[in-house]
């Protein structure tokens, strides 16, 4: 189930959500510059790149410590936001906030939802950072800010129509979709998939890698309390 376009219009122009994804274009892209090459040594600099400002849950509670811990680990809370893992990576993550950030975005106005957003992010980070206080795995991406983009895209245009591409083995269709069933499927998915992570863990007595599904959880939880707390220009549509 792969959303392509809702159907509701943007009275703004929202050049925070471009901007956003511009920005994470061109971090993505500079830490492609840092894999060219076949020398060995600039697939370790990606590596580095990724190890230094992604977020590594043992470094934010002091179960662990980085060389010099530079940059603070409170700051890779934020860096970690703007780094991905590949191009599917970046792809769902932009694909999603471009679809309903717009929206988000003329609801509570250009200033509110760069707060909203980063803030959404922050939560994502330290539900994962809870989940796995001594993993020392980075996590990155942009999917748990995103997460609270659709948090609270649900809760504003529940009954909005999602354009989306079904997938069924040879059946291809392009159906659309109330927002209600899809991002409604898309955070039970992330919560089944993070219990079945946080089992997993605790059998093995280790920290998994992969997804970082209670990010995803966080965020979006976090995304449906900050619209009630920022106030939002247009009235909350209830189910």
């Amino acid at each position: 189930m792969l959303p392509l376009k809702d159907d509701v219009p943007s009275r703004s122009v929202p050049f925070v959500t471009v901007g956003l994804i511009a920005l994470n274009i061109l971090v993505f892209l500079y830490q492609l510059s840092l894999e060219l090459g076949d020398d060995p040594v600039a697939g370790r600099a990606a590596q580095a790149f990724v190890f230094e400002f992604g977020l590594i849950p043992c470094r934010l509670t002091g179960m662990c410590a980085g060389a010099g811990d530079f940059p603070n680990p409170v700051a890779t809370i934020f860096t970690s936001m703007f780094i991905h893992g590949g191009l599917f990576h970046i792809f769902g993550n932009m694909l999603y906030l471009w679809i309903f950030g717009d929206n988000v975005e003329d609801t509570l106005g250009h200033g509110r939802f760069v707060g909203f957003y980063l803030a959404s992010g922050v939560a994502a980070a330290l539900t994962q950072t809870l989940m796995g206080p001594s993993s020392s795995i980075p996590m990155i991406g942009a999917s748990g800010a995103v997460s609270g983009v659709l948090g609270a895209y649900l809760l504003l245009f529940p009954r909005a129509g999602v354009l989306t591409l079904l997938v069924f083995g040879f059946f291809i269709r392009i159906v659309r979709i109330p927002a209600l069933i899809v991002l409604g499927f898309w955070i039970v998915v992330q919560f089944l998939n993070g219990i079945v992570t946080f089992g997993t863990s605790a059998v093995r007595g280790e920290p998994q890698g992969g997804v970082a599904f209670f990010a995803h959880i966080g965020g979006f939880l976090a995304g449906i309390i900050l619209l009630y707390a920022l106030k939002p220009r247009r009235p909350l549509r209830l189910f």
